[in-house]
């Protein structure tokens, strides 16, 4: 269901930009000196819909990274978070380990094979 819902979004956007370049392809100049507008030194002759596409993904990046760099907090904290997480876990597996081989150290010894005494009876006194 997501790559479908997917695969609609990009292409319906693409419908969206073809729409839009249709119209649009008569070209401009794009000049990158403010002191002469006349005769400018650094300018392109682009068409209007590449113009617009162009800055609309460059405005698209920079939100992208805007938003990547405020929440470098959150993936710092995370990190740590999930080490602190392993650590625990590491220690809890440790003491569990311990915890087994001191009760393990803890049971009485087996008589002549048997696991609770020579009786063949447990505590409560129920027959094995």
């Amino acid at each position: 269901m997501r790559k479908f819902l997917t695969y609609l979004i990009v292409i319906l956007v693409f419908v969206v930009l073809v729409a839009f370049a249709v119209p649009n392809r008569h070209f401009v100049t794009v000049s990158f000196d403010p002191f002469n507008s006349a005769d400018p030194a650094l300018s392109y002759d682009v068409r209007l819909f590449v113009l617009l596409i162009i800055a609309a993904a460059l405005g698209v990046i920079a939100g992208g990274i805007a938003t990547w760099w405020g929440q470098r907090h959150w993936r710092r904290s995370a990190r740590r978070h999930e080490a602190e997480a392993r650590a625990a876990r590491t220690e809890l597996a440790d003491l569990r380990a311990s915890a087994m081989r001191t009760d393990a150290a803890r049971l009485p010894a087996p008589e002549n094979g048997r696991f609770y005494g020579g009786s063949g009876r447990d505590k409560q006194g129920a027959t094995l």
